[in-house]
């Protein structure tokens, strides 16, 4: 009896061993460290959901550098180095001039209504092609989405854009094409390299993220100015990038699995950044003495104008961008017949 009975506990650890060894592994590598909240920590989160619904695939969370660095990321989820990575295409306009359209787009849709083209109208079509067209072994996922940002910390105040002249920045995405065009000299700096470059003054100026995002990196140390409203990204939408053979190999239900647990991390990333910025802005403010500034409608007209210099460049340049920017410009024409009627003017309050 004493023998069966451990014969038949074995045999059932056995299998419990040989299921669990069963489960795909994906390595996940990540474009901001874990420590970073809300910004950092949606990668944690979504990895904590999935792996806590799925009992056939597993992901596992690295940091930036621990397999490849933040830039890297894309070409290596391509080529097989890594399976995973969690990011914002905004990363890759260097590659892609149409990158930064399913990523962040200046004087552009709030996250509402760009959720609403990206998952219902055709961005989300649109995004993969891109990756598709330009040669990327990646299947992508929609997985994080950002409450506005900041528009830059400055050590001077600016009077007017012409004082941006000649200032050496660090932006991203396309709204340092916009810089640029204002006489910007910009740089695309990872999370950790930002605040040691303010203080060699090797940059001038920064923005990043949102303002509890920026504080944990201490920009305010030294450049107290903080400028408003983030008319470069009024949203942000993060991606799941995941190597296409990888993808494929998994089963229907664990890519639904993959895409539930992003849908998920959607709505907890946006309200987290919505419910903890306005108490990092005071914090800011009474704690680290910081000014908040924000720009005249004059100022942001001019960005506007510079914007929309950027896009007539960038359609001629990019056949790619031409047809991602007339899709998105037609949804947003009828988007307006809703949000005119459904919205409360800003005024009232």
């Amino acid at each position: 009896m004493i023998n069966k009975t451990f014969t038949a506990v074995s045999a059932a650890a056995f299998a419990f061993a040989g299921a669990a060894s069963a489960q795909e592994l994906l390595e996940m590598t990540s474009g901001y460290s874990k420590n970073l909240p809300i910004l950092g920590t949606a990668a944690v989160n979504f990895v904590d959901k999935i792996n806590a619904i799925s009992e056939d695939v597993e992901f596992e969370h690295f940091d930036p550098g621990e397999l490849v660095p933040s830039l890297e990321m894309l070409d290596a989820v391509s080529n097989g180095s890594v399976d995973a990575a969690y990011s914002t295409s905004g990363y890759w306009q260097g590659k892609m001039p149409a990158a930064g359209l399913f990523a962040a787009v200046p004087f552009g849709p709030e996250p509402g209504e760009m959720l609403a083209w990206m998952l219902y109208d055709d961005g989300m079509t649109l995004f993969q092609e891109m990756y598709d067209t330009n040669g990327y072994n990646v299947h992508v996922v929609l997985c994080g989405s950002y409450a506005p940002e900041t528009s830059g910390w400055f050590k001077q105040e600016i009077t007017s854009l012409d004082d941006l002249k000649g200032l050496n920045m660090r932006f991203f995405g396309l709204g340092a094409e916009v810089m640029q065009k204002l006489g910007v000299s910009t740089s695309l700096l990872g999370a950790g390299d930002i605040f040691p470059a303010l203080e060699r003054g090797a940059i001038d100026a920064t923005e990043f993220s949102m303002p509890i995002v920026d504080a944990n990196l201490g920009f305010y140390n030294i450049a107290k100015y903080n400028y408003f409203p983030g008319w470069h990204q009024p949203a942000t939408m993060f991606e799941l990038l995941i190597n296409k053979d990888r993808w494929e190999e998994l089963d229907e239900r664990s890519q639904k699995q993959i895409e539930i647990a992003c849908m998920a991390n959607l709505t907890d990333n946006f309200a987290e950044g919505e419910a903890k910025n306005f108490p990092a802005m005071v914090e800011n403010v009474e704690e680290h003495g910081v000014t908040i500034k924000n720009w005249t409608p004059e100022q942001l007209k001019e960005f506007e104008a510079a914007w929309l210099e950027v896009v007539e460049e960038l359609k001629a340049e990019d056949e790619m961008f031409a047809k991602a920017w007339a899709d998105l410009s037609e949804f947003r024409e009828g988007y307006k017949t809703w949000f005119n009627n459904i919205y409360l003017p800003r005024p009232w309050n």
